[in-house]
């Protein structure tokens, strides 16, 4: 069983065991997470697609841990202007573990 499951603007195809990492929530580590923006759920040939959303439908998942992804180097750069900008960004994360979808 699988699902489509939306969450810091982005959608993730999840199943259970899957270890994803998503925009940072604000959660415990260890604690456990409910995820209700259920997109779609499917099994083979049984497959349900939400409008948007499905109703009643979750996904359990437990925090495994926060931290901070690479860094990303932005640099601005104009020749013969006297002009350059550098800067740099590291998105803060959270690692979920699924535990279980339910219907």
């Amino acid at each position: 069983m699988y699902a489509v499951i939306a969450t810091g603007g982005k959608q993730y195809r999840v199943k259970e065991g899957d270890v994803l990492r998503v925009e940072k929530l604000d959660a415990e580590q260890g604690a456990t997470v409910d995820l209700e923006q259920v997109l779609m759920v499917g099994s083979g040939e049984d497959v349900s697609v939400g409008t948007p959303y499905l109703e009643g439908n979750k996904v359990k998942a437990e925090v495994r841990a926060h931290g901070r992804g690479d860094k990303v180097e932005i640099v601005k750069f104009h020749r013969r202007k006297h002009h350059r900008k550098q800067m740099g960004h590291r998105q803060s994360y959270t690692e979920l573990v699924i535990k279980k979808i339910s219907k």
